[in-house]
């Protein structure tokens, strides 16, 4: 079955949340430690699925807040040049600056990262920021976790949810879970859980629902127990190289295998599956096909440097559906 979305809009998804800068290693296979280089992209996980989502063909826009300094300029001009409306991106005029990602390749089972996220612009983003005419122009809004880590971008977003359903605008919720700037277990699961059950559609990691459900070791079929009492009719869970699996407020069930690729890194996996599953699903594909072009995208995002550039085109996820078959 095929998800219905408002078609009458002028925005596919319009995205709302962190943009901010990814200093990806060049030397593999060592510690960062010993690195000396790293290479400048636009980083942040609703800047990522927006590019992506652009990328494939779909008309997209941006609320968040950006530096005052070149920082802020280089996403501005990137995203902007990848097709992406930055319309919405407010400046940020108090001497926030922009949130910085390192990243460590030592292996391709290996890889971490490195966040530097006090008094970041992108959580300064105001209520009074978030625009009603904006939202009720989009399909699609799609929010991050990470927004809702500190105020006043928490409060931010719950706004543009609100905005989105007195608008009949379709919420996703991408759990996006990052440990920096959370203060504690049960604040991410309270905030976490109140945007969920507000949702349409959820896509996460098992382990990023466990965070959400503040326990250690949850199961499917309870996560989705609980969150089809709420609003939520789509349900997304990863569970890594065994695939992903989609459930319907309905009762249907499906699984994605995972695309093998060589693997140079394991981040951006998670961005280019949401960007290139939900442009299947506001095309009119079936859920069963979206979950082929998400994890066709992700196999094909770690398999290079970085996560905003490396997002696929059209051509290449179906020719590797098309490979796999």
């Amino acid at each position: 079955m095929s998800y219905a979305f408002n078609n009458d809009r002028e925005y596919d998804i319009i995205a709302i949340g962190r943009a901010c800068i990814d200093l990806n290693a060049n030397e593999y296979n060592r510690p960062m430690e010993e690195t000396m280089t790293f290479t400048k992209y636009v980083g942040g996980s609703p800047a990522n699925i927006t590019i992506g989502s652009s990328k494939l063909g779909l008309k997209t826009g941006f609320i968040g807040k950006i530096p005052d300094d070149q920082h802020g300029n280089f996403i501005k001009k990137y995203m902007s040049e990848a097709g992406i409306d930055t319309s919405n991106i407010v400046v940020d005029k108090e001497g926030h600056k922009v949130g910085l990602t390192f990243t460590e390749i030592k292996s391709p089972e290996e890889c971490s990262i490195l966040m530097y996220r006090e008094e970041v612009a992108d959580l300064y983003l105001h209520p009074d920021e978030v625009s009603e005419a904006y939202i009720k122009q989009a399909k699609v809004l799609l929010v991050s976790g990470t927004a809702l880590a500190k105020s006043p971008s928490r409060e931010a977003v719950i706004k543009a949810v609100g905005l989105a359903r007195k608008n009949d605008v379709t919420v996703v919720f991408e759990l996006d879970y990052r440990p920096y700037t959370w203060k504690s277990k049960e604040e991410t699961a309270i905030y976490y859980s109140l945007i969920a059950e507000q949702s349409d559609i959820v896509i996460g990691t098992r382990d990023e629902y466990d965070m959400m459900e503040n326990l250690e070791n949850g199961n499917n079929q309870e996560t989705i127990q609980n969150l089809f009492k709420h609003r939520p009719e789509l349900i997304v869970i990863k569970h890594g190289v065994d695939g992903s699996y989609a459930y319907e407020k309905s009762g249907a069930e499906y699984r994605g295998q995972a695309y093998k690729s060589k693997v140079l890194k394991t981040f951006g996996a998670g961005d280019s599956y949401a960007s290139a599953f939900l442009y299947a699903l506001l095309n009119g594909k079936d859920i069963e096909t979206a979950l082929k072009f998400g994890s066709a995208s992700a196999a094909i995002v770690v398999s290079k440097h970085s996560s905003s550039d490396a997002m696929p085109s059209l051509d290449e996820i179906e020719q590797l559906i098309a490979v796999r078959a």
